[in-house]
């Protein structure tokens, strides 16, 4: 039984009827990114506890906090450049951004007045969440609907996983089709079938319009090659059994190939600065900020900070699930890796 947003079940249907089968990646855009009835362009994806799934930035301001140490570093290996633009892409509700901006201003005064904030982000009712969120930090921020040139640092969190994809598996393709009132999947064979099409093209446009500095990327994903047929569907944090079970009211995603996204990196062009997983990257952060100034504001003895840590590094809850990729144009040799590397365990693809 189709199950969610009926205004978006009788679209699907209506395209189905008139088109016939449709991929996959079609599917998802749909049912994540319609203008209207999308699951996340309508603005009724909830994350935390209270929501549908639990990511890095639900667990506190500690993970912003220590991203923008991060960039600090950035900030400071590119000659702390003035117009330094930090540009988040699927910034949700601007909680990242908050607690980003928040601690650099209290924190690395010099650097809040060398920086931009610059999101990402096409749909409106969005970008009003993203301003109420971002009241306090009105004259440093600035919102664009597609990328901008810009020098500084691209920042994404578990947004490649949610970009629409092909499921393709051993050159047999699953479409969306129709059976009465049910949506069913079709087998076809395919040729050739590139399965993160969306993916690699923000991979693109984030290269073209990158002038210098760093990218980083967190997700989940895989760094083997591995059969893409299948995507996850979680609502109220439980994972659904089908992709048509509460359509446009509950998250869809496919692990990331990172393998696919560093060959695409590289083909443009960028260098592959990093890729770990998030407890050695942030333990790299923890220990190279851990004896200043910076760190000491961060790395606090309260129990919050505690159980805020425990939940980003421990391998059983998001250590280990989520993925940092770091990529860099135009920046000089580096000596040393970017501080959330120095523990780095991917060497045959750094």
């Amino acid at each position: 039984m189709i199950t969610g947003n009926p205004d978006l079940i009788r679209f699907i249907r209506a395209e189905l009827e008139k088109q016939g089968p449709q991929s996959f990646a079609w599917f998802m855009q749909q049912a994540l990114y319609h203008p209207e009835h999308g699951y996340y362009s309508s603005g009724r994806c909830v994350i935390g506890r209270e929501g549908d799934y639990f990511t890095n930035v639900s667990v506190g301001p500690l993970f912003g906090q220590l991203l923008a140490a991060q960039f600090a570093q950035m900030w400071e290996r590119l000659g702390k450049m003035n117009n330094f633009v930090i540009v988040e892409q699927g910034a949700h509700h601007g909680q990242f951004a908050r607690d980003v901006l928040d601690f650099i201003q209290k924190r690395v005064p010099e650097f809040f007045d060398a920086l931009r904030y610059l999101i990402v982000e096409p749909f409106p009712i969005l970008q009003e969440l993203q301003d109420h969120t971002l009241k306090a930090f009105q004259r440093k921020l600035g919102w664009c609907s597609s990328m901008q040139p810009f020098k500084g640092v691209h920042f994404s969190n578990e947004l490649l996983d949610a970009m629409p994809v092909r499921l393709v598996s051993d050159g047999v393709e699953k479409f969306v089709a129709l059976d009465g009132d049910r949506f069913v999947f079709v087998e076809r064979h395919v040729d050739e079938a590139i399965f993160n099409q969306a993916a690699l093209q923000c991979i693109d446009d984030v290269a073209a319009n990158l002038q210098r500095g760093y990218v980083i990327a967190i997700d989940y994903g895989l760094s083997e090659e591995k059969s893409h047929d299948c995507a996850q569907v979680r609502a109220r944090h439980r994972n659904l059994d089908s992709p048509f079970d509460r359509i446009g009211e509950a998250d869809i995603t496919m692990n990331v190939d990172w393998r696919s996204i560093v060959e695409r990196a590289q083909a443009n062009g960028l260098r592959i600065a990093g890729l770990t997983d998030q407890h050695h990257f942030l333990t790299g952060l923890i220990c190279r900020f851990a004896n200043d100034d910076l760190g000491q504001s961060l790395l606090t003895d309260s129990p919050k900070t505690k159980r805020e840590l425990q939940t980003l590094l421990h391998p059983e809850m998001l250590g280990r699930a989520f993925q940092v990729l770091a990529l860099a144009k135009n920046v000089g040799p580096e000596t040393n890796p970017l501080a959330g590397f120095k523990f780095a365990r991917e060497p045959r693809l750094t």
